[in-house]
């Protein structure tokens, strides 16, 4: 009988050929990723915009920023505080949707829309995902509540969710683009012009720095029940979880808003607001050259701006700033009072000044409250701000025996 021997070591053998071989695969792939982020790295930093310099700037060394635009504007006076071509339109891909997510807080407000009527998803609305757009996921044919629309264009910057809802209010995204520019130029938005709801590429679809500034405020004045929604940082909805693309919502916590955009044509952009100790600031970098660049300068633009610049109240509350003079009342005069809270935004340590401007001819009756004139606040000579001077008291007009002797004595200078 004979025995076969079987060796062991062609076995052991082919074992170590084969994770020697797995072994460079890996090496090769893991190569190629790494040089396809090289590549990446290298393209982003050949595309970079050269550092643009401020044009405009209230407080001393401003930061110059590798981008085509950028401005810095205080929240409450919508005063520009710093800007480098804050008024030449270019593309402003995905911050569109502030126009459009704007444009459904106030119809959300007015009563137009409730948030939970139905928005019906139509062929051209329906997004079928690719790495070219930006999507909510909305199953086609299907609807979906406002408020969860709102939250799809705010968070998931949702092409669908743009369109379905520009349908929705206006019958086609052409008729909705009309509405987004009748209301731009309300706001006083001078160098924008809208042709869609999404931001998708457009010859004629432009917006500055400045507008998108405006746009920017307008959304965190007027929309104070939907803000909220621009600080949150993800949004899922038909079982898909996105995460908000502004990477400070999740660094810095006095950031609270508002809006990223990439296109190719576009670059790399974004608006944000931020509030310390007491201060907001808006900021707008448009056509920067990567994700990490738009948030590395508006870091550096947030950090010139609240390092430079202070809240002053030129004048405290409830003070009477001056007595107006009145014709033909039951009394000669009327205090004047601030009408509201007054704060403004001025290089740290500087001096304001405040002079008093009054109606002229102020005749009874004067109702309480009624604007009689301003107050205009200065700083090394340039006008830094105003607020309205209001009655503080109702004055009613005389009789006709007292008017009548009033006339004599202005007639004849008593």
């Amino acid at each position: 009988m004979q025995h076969k021997t079987f060796s062991i070591f062609p076995v052991l053998f082919a074992i170590a050929a084969g994770a020697m071989v797995a072994s460079s695969a890996s090496f090769a792939a893991g190569h190629h990723a790494s040089k396809q982020a090289s590549h990446k790295k290298a393209a982003a930093a050949v595309n970079a915009q050269p550092p643009l310099a401020a044009q405009i700037a209230l407080a001393g060394n401003p930061p110059a920023l590798p981008a085509k635009a950028w401005l810095l504007m205080d929240f409450d006076s919508g005063e520009v505080l710093a800007s480098a071509n804050a008024d030449e339109s270019l593309p402003p891909a995905s911050l569109t949707k502030m126009m459009t997510s704007y444009m459904v807080e106030q119809a959300l407000r007015s009563g137009k829309l409730k948030p939970t009527d139905l928005v019906s998803v139509s062929q051209n609305a329906w997004c079928r995902g690719s790495s070219t757009e930006s999507c909510m996921y909305l199953p086609l044919n299907s609807q979906a509540t406002v408020i969860d629309i709102l939250r799809g264009i705010i968070i998931q910057s949702g092409n669908d969710a743009s369109k379905a809802i520009a349908e929705h209010m206006a019958g086609s995204e052409e008729g909705f683009a009309k509405l987004m520019n009748v209301e731009a130029l309300r706001l006083g938005m001078t160098h924008t012009h809208f042709m869609n709801p999404t931001g998708l590429p457009d010859p004629a679809h432009k917006s500055s720095a400045h507008d998108l500034a405006i746009l920017a405020r307008a959304i965190i004045r007027d929309s104070v029940d939907y803000y909220p929604i621009y600080a949150e940082r993800e949004f899922k909805y038909n079982g898909i979880k996105q995460g908000n693309r502004n990477a400070l919502l999740y660094t810095d916590p006095s950031v609270d808003g508002l809006k990223t955009g990439h296109t190719e044509e576009a670059g790399y952009c974004l608006v944000t607001s931020s509030k310390r100790n007491g201060m907001r600031l808006i900021t707008v970098i448009l056509n920067t050259h990567s994700a990490q660049a738009r948030a590395d300068e508006t870091r550096t633009l947030l950090g010139w701006g609240f390092s430079n610049f202070e809240k002053v109240t030129p004048i405290q509350p409830n003070t009477v700033v001056t007595t107006a003079k009145v014709s033909f009342g039951k009394v000669d005069t009327v205090a004047a009072v601030m009408g509201a809270p007054w704060m403004l935004t001025v290089p740290r340590g500087q001096q304001v000044q405040t002079s008093v401007q009054l109606k002229s001819g102020l005749e009874a009756p004067v109702t309480k409250g009624s604007v009689i004139g301003k107050v205009v606040a200065t700083s090394n000579g340039k006008p830094v701000g105003e607020t309205p001077l209001v009655a503080q008291a109702d004055v009613e007009r005389a009789g006709l025996l007292q008017r009548t002797w009033q006339h004599l004595a202005k007639l004849f200078g008593r």
